[in-house]
């Protein structure tokens, strides 16, 4: 009987290195791959990922485990649906998350369809995640990591059923990361040290208003901050230099904090306001992905939302409604914004997850 074959997403890095390693272990024919993303002019820093040096690893990687190895390019698909949707999220007000978008048309779509050509039965990547088999529902559960503090499952949430059941990420069961540099260590990986990623690879100096205008060659106006009275406070510097809760970097002076809590593209403003401002209970989300059930509830039903990679999940109920699904959380949610991905849970399963439009404020919506 011929061996099931694995394609392995390599970054470069020790996760989806290891993650290689465990599949060679559990006696799978691997090939690692690396996506190229960008040109070759393009900037990075040592924090960034996807860079040469990056793939030089994944290869040296490859070579010390025995694996073929290849480097596919994918620069247009990255620039068309990450890069063009990332710089016309915020010129629309909105603040995306590239990441999700690599995820779901570069890892999962383009790779995904690669692996399929080279007659793979699995695409693997160093994600902490899980995956399982609800043998009652029929249906792949998406689930998260042992590793509660480096838990991607909410970068992961459009994972399709057919995804699910093809792809599988070996370091979701693993509790701690020093499991996998010791790992890495024990098959001297000439990344066993190397430390994780962290900016937005295009992006890798942080400037994201910088890399706009480069992008697009564009200039994008000034215009007024305002408060939620409609009164002019200053001038702002253009509208995608602002995001929700950002409190930093406004130009001005107040007698108490103020922040960002909304943008106008039609007139050109941002709102100010005080802190209490920024919390809502209930929001609207399009685009939806459901996982571990095949549609919206009838009635309103129990969940954990988590409105943000890095904010902690609050109960919420979870419904259908006439301009998409509807979150109501148990308590106020610090700025929810518009762009960003909500991802619900039950327990360690992934209920589902899609890109929030709207919220709803004291009654009041806010876009």
């Amino acid at each position: 009987m011929d061996k099931r074959r694995a394609l392995i997403a390599m970054s470069g890095g020790v996760d989806s290195s290891v993650a290689a390693a465990l599949m060679l272990r559990a006696g799978y024919d691997c090939i690692g791959a690396t996506m190229k993303l960008h040109g070759e002019d393009g900037e990075h820093s040592e924090k960034s990922c996807c860079t040469a040096s990056d793939a030089e690893d994944a290869r040296g990687v490859c070579a010390r485990l025995g694996m073929k190895y290849y480097v596919f390019n994918f620069t247009e698909d990255f620039e068309r649906q990450v890069i063009r949707r990332f710089a016309e999220a915020y010129e629309k007000g909105l603040t995306p998350n590239p990441c999700i978008d690599c995820n779901r048309f570069l890892k999962f779509d383009r790779l995904y369809r690669r692996a399929g050509e080279l007659g793979c039965d699995f695409i693997v990547t160093g994600h902490y995640a899980r995956t399982e088999l609800d043998e009652k529902s029929g249906r792949w559960l998406l689930k998260r990591s042992l590793n509660a503090a480096k838990d991607q499952t909410y970068v992961l949430y459009s994972l399709t059923q057919e995804q699910l059941a093809h792809t599988k990420f070996p370091l979701g069961d693993f509790g701690s990361k020093e499991e996998i540099r010791e790992i890495a260590r024990e098959l001297d990986l000439v990344n066993a040290t190397k430390r994780d990623s962290q900016d937005i690879c295009f992006v890798p100096d942080g400037d994201y208003a910088g890399f706009i205008r480069r992008y697009s060659g564009k200039d994008y106006p000034r215009g007024s901050f305002v408060d939620k009275s409609g009164n002019v406070l200053g001038e702002h510097k253009g509208i995608i230099h602002y995001t929700i809760g950002q409190r930093k970097r406004l130009g001005l002076s107040f007698p108490q904090p103020m922040y960002v809590c909304g943008k106008n593209t039609a007139d050109n403003t941002v709102t100010l306001a005080p802190e209490r401002e920024l919390y809502s209970r209930t929001l609207i989300a399009n685009d939806f992905n459901w996982i571990s059930r095949e549609g919206a509830p009838e009635k309103p039903l129990r969940v954990w939302g988590k409105t943000r990679y890095s904010a902690r999940e609050a109960p919420a109920y979870v419904e259908a409604s006439a301009s998409g699904v509807k979150i109501t959380f148990d308590e106020p949610q610090r700025a929810v914004t518009a762009g960003q991905a909500v991802v619900l849970y039950d327990g360690d399963i992934v209920v589902g997850g899609g890109t929030i439009i709207k919220t709803e404020n004291g009654g009041k919506t806010t876009w």
